[in-house]
């Protein structure tokens, strides 16, 4: 699912379509405190490193850091910590059975608010090789090209 009109992105993943073959997306919520939310409104959030867990039925989101609020002196939490993820038990179950028997990896795609609330659009994703890699940069070059080229034609 991607976020929807009324929704305001925070930060994105762009490492992550890099790296990987994204096979499906969903929203989930997130647990945070009351100073990580106020940090995420004034964008401090990175998403570069970040991969998610499925632990004792539970979801995390592990390596996101959330930049400590400046003015929230004793409450604020450890910028690293694992975060959990909120989805129904269903859901979690599944990405468990796929990620154990056809090896994916949950990867964390885009922060964004709706409404008041936080989501995590969460990616389920293959793993790309290096020739996949050079593959999509060619076929990015090639685009490049073709626009390039239709541009100056019309001009």
């Amino acid at each position: 699912m991607a976020p929807s009109a009324e929704s305001r992105t925070i930060a994105a993943n762009k490492k992550a379509f890099h790296d990987y073959f994204v096979e499906e997306a969903l929203e989930a919520g997130i647990e945070l405190s009351g100073t990580e939310v106020k940090s995420l409104r004034q964008g401090g959030v990175n998403l570069k490193d970040a991969w998610c867990e499925i632990d004792s039925g539970e979801m995390f989101v592990h390596g996101m850091h959330i930049s400590p609020y400046e003015k929230g002196n004793i409450f604020n939490r450890d910028p690293r910590r694992p975060r959990r993820l909120l989805l129904h038990k269903r859901e979690i179950l599944r990405l468990f059975g796929l990620v154990k028997q056809q090896g994916l990896t949950l990867i964390p795609l885009s922060v964004y608010f709706k409404g008041s609330l936080v989501k995590v659009q969460v990616g389920l994703c293959r793993g790309k090789k290096l020739y996949d890699k050079r593959e999509d940069a060619a076929r990015r070059d090639m685009k490049r090209e073709a626009d390039r080229a239709f541009k100056e034609r019309n001009s």
